[in-house]
């Protein structure tokens, strides 16, 4: 794998920005690492990070090059502050962004597939709910999303735990329906016919686990390709980087 950490100029958010990304290479004598690519334009996870964190978290924490080199898959990280995936209200445009701008200058400066079929989007916590939140407003971009212990109730959790809320939603926090997982997968299909593959987790000590399991609840009654898996863990990089590799099993399971 070849590894990227790229800095550009962002139009819409007006500054230069970064993402790191993982390009598949092949070869022949390294040593300890497989890597497999399985044409010239290749399949692309776009991988989100959490409140806290940049797009340098996922390399720091977790051995997603290693997981995806087996896959020939690359993996597109941004960095999005602390906008929960929105176009903030008192700050930058991420929303634009992260779905329009940045799959567009990826592909111009790497050889990524634009096939719907190859394309994926996953995220963690706040990156968990950009995830599907992406993938139920834009489904013509994916083909699976996934969540690990994602936001699934931004508006029952409200100013009172992000603080950050008033700049993101407004002042009083308005959360409106395109922002609201709940609403988003009730209404998919004003955004498209067909819903991409839909995988969500959580461990059942972390704080999300609740609204995580009233989000599965809620899918499990609509007609979509949805998997749920919960188990023992907490809101920490031990159960991310257990789980990012079920993620990516499960990405290509119907492939």
């Amino acid at each position: 794998m070849a590894f990227m950490q790229c800095d550009f100029f962002s139009e819409v958010l007006q500054i230069s920005t970064s993402m790191n990304v993982l390009i598949p290479q092949q070869t022949k004598s390294q040593i300890g690492l497989q890597t497999n690519t399985r044409s010239e334009k290749h399949p692309t996870l776009y991988l989100l990070h959490g409140l806290s964190d940049d797009h340098t978290i996922w390399m720091r924490r977790t051995s997603i090059e290693r997981y995806a080199s087996e896959l020939g898959l690359a993996v597109v990280m941004p960095n999005v502050d602390r906008s929960f995936y929105r176009d903030m209200a008192y700050g930058k445009k991420y929303w634009t962004f992260v779905t329009e701008e940045l799959p567009h200058l990826a592909r111009s400066f790497f050889p990524l597939s634009e096939k719907r079929e190859d394309n994926f989007v996953a995220g963690l916590s706040m990156g968990g709910y950009g995830a599907l939140k992406w993938a139920f407003r834009k489904p013509h971009q994916f083909s699976a999303a996934a969540s690990l212990s994602g936001v699934m109730d931004v508006e029952g959790r409200g100013e009172v735990q992000f603080l950050d809320y008033p700049l993101i939603f407004g002042m009083p926090p308005v959360i409106r329906p395109e922002d609201d997982l709940f609403w988003l997968l009730e209404n998919r299909r004003r955004y498209g016919e067909v819903t991409p593959r839909i995988y969500q987790c959580c461990g059942t000590e972390d704080f999300l686990y609740q609204e995580n399991k009233r989000f599965s609840e809620r899918c499990k009654q609509e007609p979509i390709c949805f998997t749920y898996e919960e188990g023992k863990g907490s809101h920490d990089w031990a159960y991310w980087d257990q789980k990012i590799q079920d993620v990516l099993k499960w990405l290509f399971s119907e492939k």
